[in-house]
């Protein structure tokens, strides 16, 4: 692969996850998503070939490699049409663990990084609610101290992961009156008293499982707070530019995915003595399809590169995740009609595709919240700056 961000390394990590996904993964994929069960074994082999811990360091029992390889892991997950698996694992590595490696004590290191590195627990992060969507400054779960430990009262919604995890990140106010400078960050066993989790029925993402939270009384440890008092909103919108940029990757991905199914179909499927990739209507509409999608992954692929050198891209990634998602849902709804009736049918990937693609515009930060943030930048000129700056 000749790329400027891309080696020789990277296209070997590909091959060896392409592998390994269609030997170890892909024939459970349609049981997954009957069951809305991943079973715990998948985790522990993902585990043991390096996948959860490619942003992490060494001296956590990571590989503390580039993002470039994360990109390839987020790709190739879209690539073998589970949403719902894809979702598990990136909600895994790069929202729960995101805030393990970069906010975590060691002692908290100890116990929870090195664990979920090593498959053997599965984290999720609890910040939207059921009343604030993507205003993180109105949630109104609690954590009041009581000596050795924070009792925390409150709900949380549309957690991947949050049935079937181990620990959640939890944002939640342990002053009240402060707004967001009264949020902190905790990590809570799910397996806590006090804590009930319902399982959502989704329209897509099947395979996963994505819950709603409650707490009532809950007793968390005052080690199992992140930081310090207060510090929890900072901690959050650092991470969202990273969590953005994810779903940017997994929209060009399932777009490209796409694309290539299309393309394949089309070239088998005649109509009128000849296939249909020859009908100059069909063609010039995936031309136009392609080039939408090849413009956002490059584009992505650019932003990447900015995370990766440590730049604080929150208008890039901002951008990445509002065109990417917007795209890929456009390119899969063209898609299935090039498969005409066929696209309908379970049977063949569109229809699961259509389902676990809309996502994209809504999770993360909704298209409509993400173009307010746009325009505050570029036209209101506010300036977002990293906590380290």
């Amino acid at each position: 692969m000749n790329s400027v961000y891309f080696t020789q390394e990277h296209q070997l990590f590909r091959d060896s996850l392409k592998d390994f996904l269609q030997k170890e993964v892909v024939p459970h994929i349609d049981k997954w998503e009957n069951t809305g069960t991943i079973e715990r074994f998948i985790w522990k082999k993902l585990a043991a070939m390096g996948y959860f811990g490619l942003a992490t360091p060494e001296s956590e029992e990571g590989l503390g490699l580039d993002l470039f390889y994360t990109v390839i892991l987020l790709e190739e997950l879209q690539k073998i049409n589970s949403g719902g698996f894809a979702a598990a694992i990136w909600a895994h590595v790069y929202l729960a663990m995101t805030h393990l490696n970069k906010n975590a004590n060691p002692s908290q290191k100890r116990a929870y990084l090195i664990p979920s590195v090593n498959g053997d627990k599965i984290g999720c992060l609890g910040v939207t609610e059921p009343f604030g969507g993507s205003d993180v400054a109105s949630m109104r779960t609690t954590a009041i101290k009581q000596e050795n430990c924070y009792i925390i009262n409150g709900s949380k919604t549309f957690i991947t992961n949050g049935v079937y995890g181990d620990y959640v990140i939890l944002a939640a106010k342990t002053d009240p009156k402060a707004g967001n400078k009264g949020i902190s960050l905790f990590i809570v066993d799910l397996n806590s008293d006090g804590i009930t989790a319902n399982k959502l029925n989704k329209l897509g993402w099947r395979a996963s499982d994505t819950a709603e939270l409650a707490f009532d009384n809950v007793k968390v440890p005052t080690e199992n707070l992140m930081g310090g008092e207060g510090t929890g909103f900072t901690f959050i919108m650092e991470a969202f530019a990273l969590e953005r940029l994810v779903m940017a990757i997994n929209a060009h991905a399932r777009a490209e995915y796409a694309l290539d199914y299309a393309l394949q179909y089309m070239s088998e499927r005649e109509a009128f003595g000849k296939s249909i990739n020859q009908f100059q209507a069909l063609r010039h509409r995936l031309v136009d399809l392609y080039a939408d999608m090849d413009l956002c992954k490059h584009y992505n692929y650019g932003v990447v590169n900015k995370l990766d050198k440590g730049e604080y891209a929150v208008k890039e990634a901002t951008i990445s995740k509002l065109k990417s998602t917007e795209m890929a849902d456009a390119v899969i709804y063209n898609c299935l009609q090039f498969l005409g009736g066929y696209g309908y049918v379970e049977d063949y990937p569109m229809a699961r595709l259509l389902r676990d693609s809309r996502l994209g515009p809504i999770g993360g930060g909704t298209s409509e919240i993400l173009k307010e943030i746009v325009a505050k930048i570029i036209i209101d000129k506010k300036e977002y700056k990293s906590p380290n700056q």
